[in-house]
């Protein structure tokens, strides 16, 4: 398991919880895999009790299983789970981008454009992990330059099993398309053209229907 240094004002609850997103987001705690209290504790450091809080948290959430007598494991993907997360994230990611068409300024554009860039730097340099986190901060400045900021913090935190098969988009899939959309959808913005900007956001947000038989076969022992 990869571990970043904790925050100064962090909790061990929220440490942990923050490391075993990041670690099963990245696939480093793979689907299946079987989670125990001590080890984790152990590699970050913590007692058990915020770890098992933090593995209580994520089982709400139905990222981590958690079975009575036996242990914890990281939950095997179920495309159910991710076409929930995928509708609140069309729905509020639609809104948000035609919003941006109404209120980015020169300033908010050059942003996305430097974010677009950098994706395409790191794509080239074939970094997976820092190409999500890109994907990411381009996603959240949409929410940030519209004063949503609370919005995207909430939907961040429910589309974990969404976010599980992009990190895999990036590994597995060889056409990827991401980043071209990326372009598109800031030109439209750029244009003002907020019904493009919608249709585009709503194309780009599909796209995990389009890879899921390329992600099943590469990975078909991580699903459901």
């Amino acid at each position: 398991m990869r571990l970043t240094e904790r925050y100064s004002k962090e909790t061990g609850r929220e440490y942990a919880l923050r490391m075993l997103k990041d670690n099963i987001i990245h696939l480093d705690l793979v689907p299946g895999s079987m989670l125990s209290e001590n080890e984790l504790s152990s590699e970050m450091n913590l007692s058990r009790t915020p770890v098992r809080e933090a593995l209580i948290e994520l089982s709400k959430v139905k990222i981590v299983e958690i079975y009575p007598q036996k242990g914890s494991a990281v939950a095997l993907i179920d495309y159910k789970l991710v076409e929930e997360a995928i509708f609140m994230r069309n729905v509020l990611e639609c809104a948000v981008v035609e919003l941006a068409c109404k209120t980015a300024g020169e300033e908010a554009v050059m942003q996305l454009n430097e974010n677009v860039k950098l994706q395409e730097f790191y794509l080239e340099n074939r970094s997976p992990e820092r190409l999500l986190k890109l994907d990411d901060e381009f996603h959240r400045l949409l929410f940030h330059i519209t004063g949503k900021d609370q919005v995207y913090q909430l939907m961040d935190s429910i589309t974990i099993h969404f976010d599980r098969i992009r990190s895999m988009s990036l590994i597995a899939v060889k056409d990827l398309k991401t980043i071209s959309d990326h372009h598109a959808i800031v030109d439209a913005i750029a244009a003002k053209d907020g019904v493009k900007a919608k249709e585009l956001m709503e194309k780009h947000l599909s796209r995990y229907k389009i890879d899921e038989e390329a992600l099943r076969k590469e990975y078909s022992e991580y699903f459901l």
